[in-house]
């Protein structure tokens, strides 16, 4: 912390709410964007709709198969992702609330207890009956070996993706501490993300609500560009580096 002679200068808070944007240019297809796979392919959301996942075994097998082909577990952080760490270790404060399930942000060298993961992580499962949790690595092993619909080995009941899956609630927690980040704010960054998908859209009014300064990064105008101070459309893995080492 630095200080002056008065004492020590307190440094505002800085929110980052990144969406799937940042991660493209780590190869991870933007699922709702013009060209993402919902658009294409209206069948694969069946593949991550709860209630169609739980009572459909071929829609398991399918899921499973979906997530061993998956760029997730082969993408590294890129230069945003790495830009939001370096943030972090110069002392200021930050916390990254993510739509994103690929945990590059704690990668990148984020601290876990630092980023809201808002729909779950794609890097661990969960089992529906018993809520035990273990590695999305240790899962995928169980398939590549013969298993195409792996049970719960505490309890054998059904695994899925520790995401929320669509027909899913957010995590109430993980949203109310969201919210209190987006309260406290002085800077709010919106990176990535059309700001189309509630509850998380709404952060950013209710950061401009309690006073932080909203910027937004992203290639498509979104519906709180009136709100923001200062709009950029220029590329996430330039933009988001040059904005945030700026801070520092």
């Amino acid at each position: 912390m630095s200080s002056t002679d008065d004492g020590p200068v307190r440094r505002p808070l800085v929110a980052i709410l990144s969406g799937a944007g940042i991660s493209t240019d780590s190869g991870i297809p933007d699922y709702r964007g013009p060209n993402g796979l919902w658009r294409r392919d209206p069948e694969a959301e069946k593949l991550v709709t709860y209630d169609t996942y739980m009572a459909d075994p071929e829609i398991r097998r399918r899921s499973w198969r979906m997530r061993q082909e998956s760029p997730a577990f082969r993408a590294r952080p890129n230069a945003a992702h790495e830009a939001v760490a370096r943030l972090e270790r110069s002392g200021a404060p930050v916390r990254v609330i993510t739509q994103n399930v690929d945990g590059l942000h704690q990668l990148a060298g984020m601290p876990a207890r630092k980023v809201l993961e808002l729909h779950g992580t794609a890097r661990e499962v969960a089992c529906t009956r018993c809520h035990a949790r273990s590695s999305m690595a240790q899962a995928l092993e169980r398939v590549a070996s013969g298993d195409p619909d792996p049970a719960c080995l505490v309890c054998g009941g059904i695994l899925k993706s520790a995401t929320v899956m669509f027909g899913e609630r957010l995590d109430p927690q993980v949203l109310g501490e969201a919210l209190g980040v987006a309260k406290a704010a002085e800077v709010f960054f919106a990176v990535g993300t059309t700001l189309q998908v509630q509850p998380a859209a709404s952060l950013a009014g209710v950061a401009v609500e309690h006073g932080a300064r909203l910027v937004i990064v992203n290639a498509e105008p979104t519906p709180y560009d009136a709100l923001a101070a200062e709009l950029v459309r220029e590329p996430i893995g330039t933009a988001l580096p040059r904005l945030l080492d700026a801070l520092v």
